[in-house]
């Protein structure tokens, strides 16, 4: 016996509608403005009836092929490729940048005196489910960016500072921990997601537009 919509979980009826409009959007089905309104009214709206309806006149559902492909681009980054366990980043009145495909250690030392220094885990390759970042800003400035299906905690402590995390902090127990802790010190840190749930969900439909849009 099928369980009745509004007994279900709303964010798989949710999850289930986005990935529909996806597909079809992909093959052309809907035009992007359709496509980008309804994807607002499925993230927005915690009617289920009214999530379901998005999708009613669409004819195409997902196959193994879509469902390997949103695997890949929201599944976190591992690698078994051993790199140094730890790696120590040093801005003085200069600044520095990890950014792209970088493998992640175990753990990060970042010392920033007067300077600035960017950690940008967003298309990392973690090769461990614990990190630790321990930072040491002095009239510095750092910012982090993270994936949303990445775990941030912070432990901070700051004088005369600002430290704002805007991380979600809601990935699975599988997912990789980002541990932030140190002092900031008449600077600023800030933490948080560089594209937001609809930004990456638009960039996934349309990467698939450009396999499945011709059609075949």
């Amino acid at each position: 016996m099928e369980v009745k919509l509004e007994d279900r979980p709303i964010e798989q009826v949710r999850e289930e509608t986005i990935d529909q409009l996806i597909y079809n959007y992909s093959h052309l089905v809907i035009s992007a403005e359709a496509f980008e309104h309804r994807l607002d009214q499925a993230m927005q709206s915690d009617n289920p009836h009214e999530i379901v309806a998005l999708v009613a006149d669409l004819p195409l559902n997902t196959d193994k092929h879509y469902q390997s492909e949103k695997e890949s681009k929201f599944t976190p980054n591992y690698s078994h490729n051993v790199s140094d366990d730890d790696v120590k980043l040093r801005s003085i009145l200069g600044s520095n940048e990890r950014s792209g495909q970088w493998l992640v250690p175990k753990e990060i030392n970042v010392l920033d005196v007067m300077g600035s220094t960017t950690l940008d885990f967003t298309d990392a390759i973690f090769q461990h489910q614990n990190v630790v970042v321990n930072v040491m800003c002095v009239m510095g400035s750092e910012d982090i960016f993270v994936p949303e299906n990445v775990n941030v905690v912070t432990k901070m402590y700051s004088v005369m500072s600002s430290v704002e995390n805007k991380s979600p902090s809601l990935a699975n127990r599988q997912a990789p921990t980002i541990t932030i802790r140190g002092k900031v010190i008449m600077g600023a840190m800030n933490i948080e997601v560089k594209r937001t749930t609809k930004e990456k969900l638009i960039g996934f439909a349309n990467s698939l537009k450009s396999l499945f849009g011709d059609g075949s």
